[in-house]
C-alpha cells in the first residue's frame, strides 16, 4: 500500500463508490484505511471502508488479498470493541469461503486467526473460529484432527454454557461421527443438540440443519417414514428462508418415498406448489429412479445411474440407499426370472436380465446363502438348480401337541390324588 492516505469521512466512501473500476474502488478504500485517525467518527467509516473492500475483493476473487487484510488490520481491531471485531473477521472469513476452490486457503487463514485470538486472549472469536476451522477439516476429509479439536472445544464451551455455539458444535460433531460411519455416536450428539436447542431460542436455518441431519441418521437405520417426516420439516424451514438446502431436503423426501415403494408419489410431489420451484437436475434425478423402481426396471435404473451420475452417486447419502435399492430391486427380478426352472443355465439368467454372467452368479450364491430361495450352483455345467420349496411334515407339530396334552393330564391327576391322600 501506498504511504499517501485519504480522509475517513463519508466523501471518501462515496469516490469509492463511483470509481470506474472495482481496482480503482480497492485503492481508494486502501487509502482511506492508511488514515491515522482514531476519533470515534473515523473509526465508524473505517469499518464501512472494511465492509466494502472486503466485497469488492470477494467479486473480484481475490482470496489472497483478503487474507492478508485480515493480517494488515490486526493494529485496528485494538481500537475498536472486540463484537465488532469478532463481526469484521467472521465477515472476511465467510467471504473468503465464497471464492471457489480456496478451502486449503480457509483452513491456513482459520489457524492463523486462532492463533491471534490466543495470543489476544479473544475467547468468544476463538471458539466460533475453532468452530468453523473443524467444519473445513471435516469438508476436507481431515476427520481424526477435526474430532480432536471438536473435543477440546465442547468441553470448553459446556463450562461457559454458550448453548447457541453448542448447538453448533454438537450437530457438527453429529455429522462428523455420520462421516466416520459411527451411527451410535452420531445419534448422541444430535440428541445433545437437540436438548441444548430445546433451551434457547435457535434461527430457522440451524433448526432446518437438525431436522435434515435427524432425517439422515433415521434414514441410516431405515425408518423411512420418520425421516420423510424430518426431511419435511428442513424443507419447510429452508424453502421460506430461500435456502439453497432445500432442494436437498426434497430430494430426500423423494429417496424415501421411493424406499418404502412408494414410488408413485414421487411425481406428485415434484408437480406440487412447493416442487416446481425447484425442477432441475436433483429432482429429474430421483423422478428417474421412481420410475425405474415402479417398473422393476433394473436396465432403467442403470441409465438413471449413468445419466445423472453427479446428483446419485457422487451425493454419499443417496448413494448408499440406491445400492440397496438395487439390490432389492436385483433380486426381485432374479426370483421372478427362476420361478418358472428347475434347472437353467446361468448364462440365459444374465442374458435375460441384461447383466454380467459373473454378476449374476454371485448375487445367485448370495440369495441361495440367505434362503431367499432353495437351490445350488452347478458350476461345473454352469447351471442352477432350484428345489422345490420342502414340505412341512404335520406329524411333528401334531405329536408335540400331543405329548403336551398328555403332560397336562398327568398334572391334573396328581393334583387330584395330592386332594384324595390328604
Amino acid at each position: 500500500m501506498s504511504s499517501s492516505y485519504l480522509p475517513a469521512t463519508t466523501d471518501s466512501i462515496a469516490q469509492a463508490l463511483e470509481a470506474k473500476t472495482p481496482s480503482e474502488a480497492i485503492s481508494i478504500l486502501y487509502h482511506v484505511l492508511e488514515n491515522p485517525s482514531s476519533a470515534p467518527d473515523a473509526l465508524r467509516i473505517k469499518e464501512q471502508a472494511i465492509t466494502n473492500l472486503s466485497d469488492l475483493l470477494r467479486q473480484e476473487n481475490r482470496a489472497e488479498e483478503l487474507r492478508s487484510l485480515l493480517t494488515q488490520l490486526r493494529p485496528f481491531f485494538a481500537l475498536i470493541p472486540k463484537a465488532k471485531t469478532a463481526k469484521i473477521v467472521r465477515g472476511i472469513i465467510d467471504d473468503v469461503a465464497k471464492i471457489p476452490g480456496t478451502s486449503d486457503l480457509q483452513i491456513s487463514l482459520c489457524k492463523e486467526v486462532v492463533q491471534w485470538t490466543r495470543a489476544e486472549k479473544r475467547t468468544f472469536l476463538r471458539q466460533r473460529v475453532e468452530a468453523k476451522l473443524a467444519a473445513l477439516l471435516m469438508e476436507n476429509k481431515e476427520y481424526s484432527e477435526a474430532l480432536n479439536l471438536l473435543s477440546g472445544l465442547i468441553k470448553e464451551v459446556r463450562r461457559l454454557d454458550d448453548k447457541l455455539l453448542l448447538v453448533d458444535i454438537d450437530l457438527l460433531e453429529s455429522k462428523l461421527h455420520f462421516s466416520l460411519r459411527n451411527l451410535p455416536k452420531a445419534k448422541a450428539s444430535l440428541t445433545a443438540a437437540r436438548t441444548a436447542a430445546n433451551a434457547i431460542y435457535v434461527p430457522p436455518a440451524q433448526q432446518g440443519n437438525i431436522d435434515l441431519q435427524s432425517g439422515i441418521l433415521h434414514a441410516e437405520e431405515k425408518d423411512y417414514k420418520t425421516a420423510y417426516s424430518y426431511f419435511f420439516e428442513a424443507f419447510e424451514a429452508f424453502n421460506a428462508l430461500e435456502d439453497p438446502r432445500a432442494v436437498f431436503s426434497l430430494k430426500y423426501m423423494l429417496l424415501c418415498k421411493i424406499m418404502v415403494s412408494q414410488a408413485d408419489d414421487v411425481a406428485g410431489i415434484i408437480s406440487s406448489k412447493a416442487g416446481l420451484q425447484y425442477v432441475g437436475p436433483e429432482l429429474d434425478a430421483m423422478k428417474a429412479v421412481a420410475d425405474a423402481h415402479a417398473k422393476r426396471s433394473l436396465k432403467l435404473f442403470e441409465i438413471a445411474l449413468r445419466d445423472f451420475k453427479a446428483q446419485l452417486e457422487e451425493d454419499p447419502i443417496v448413494h448408499r440407499h440406491l445400492s440397496s435399492l438395487y439390490d432389492t430391486l436385483l433380486e426381485q427380478n432374479l426370483c421372478r426370472l427362476i420361478e418358472p426352472f428347475s434347472r437353467v443355465e446361468i448364462s440365459h439368467i444374465a442374458e435375460l436380465i441384461e447383466l454380467p454372467v459373473d454378476h449374476v452368479e454371485k448375487k445367485l450364491s448370495q440369495m441361495i446363502l440367505d434362503k431367499k430361495f432353495a437351490g445350488t450352483l452347478d458350476q461345473g455345467a454352469g447351471c442352477l438348480v432350484i428345489f422345490d420349496d420342502p414340505k412341512a411334515d404335520a406329524i411333528y407339530p401334531a405329536t408335540l401337541e400331543t405329548i403336551t396334552n398328555i403332560g397336562k393330564v398327568v398334572d391334573s391327576l396328581y393334583v387330584r390324588s395330592a386332594k384324595i391322600m390328604a
